[in-house]
């Protein structure tokens, strides 16, 4: 696993040359009550895949659960969450215990830091099998998370479309999502904004998605 990673770091530094002619990272992707901002790709192709083909293989994957309307719904979708410790964190009405973090994830986190100024102490990782898989309209505003932190989401994998709506006047915005970018919510986007990932049928490959988040200090966590 770790004969990877010294590659993959070089790859990442001869990247960051290129990164002049791409994305401004400084322009808040949202018109107004938010801040988003799109890095763009900030690890090169080669080491992009590296960590996509460990990821499939490293993470504890398991089918995404939810109760709606009181039934348990199976997606097809996976994910798995990791952390600094093994927080508790509910969505969808389903509770989550966090893992320690796997060697990659924390080389993927410190990359992310680097990158956001921000540091971050747990992540849920998301595997769409194909476009067809998506997420519907949600904020990420659970009580488990510090109140309008950072959420920096990584890319892996197949090119998806990644949308916001303002809950008031239903304004949307599009950016589409390449493989090995970053993306970061913060601010007052959880209040104000809700995001999706349409699922479409012009995508037949996978994405891996790490979204990077904030627990706070007094989170819960499973005794052990």
């Amino acid at each position: 696993m770790f004969a990877v990673k010294e590659p993959i770091y070089a790859a990442t530094k001869t990247f960051k040359s290129m990164e002049l002619f791409a994305i401004d990272s400084q322009q808040n992707r949202l018109p107004y009550d938010g801040c988003v901002y799109y890095y763009g790709p900030i690890i090169a192709p080669r080491a992009v895949t590296s960590y996509y083909d460990i990821l499939r293989s490293e993470i504890d994957w398991k089918n995404d659960e939810a109760i709606i309307f009181g039934k348990r719904i199976i997606t097809k979708r996976k994910v798995a969450w990791y952390g600094d410790a093994p927080y508790a964190y509910t969505y969808s009405k389903v509770t989550k215990h966090a893992w320690p973090w796997t060697p990659t994830l924390e080389a993927i986190k410190v990359l992310v830091e680097e990158k956001a100024q921000v540091k971050f102490n747990s992540c849920l990782l998301n595997l769409y099998p194909t476009g067809s898989e998506g997420m519907a309209w949600h904020s990420d505003g659970e009580k488990e998370l510090v109140k309008h932190g950072v959420i920096a989401s990584m890319s892996f994998g197949a090119e998806r479309k990644f949308a916001f709506k303002h809950i008031r006047t239903k304004e949307t915005v599009s950016i589409p999502l390449q493989s090995g970018s970053l993306l970061t919510m913060q601010g007052q986007t959880q209040d104000h904004w809700q995001h999706r990932l349409p699922p479409t049928k012009k995508v037949t490959a996978p994405r891996i998605n790490l979204t990077f988040r904030q627990m706070r200090a007094q989170a819960p966590v499973l005794n052990t």
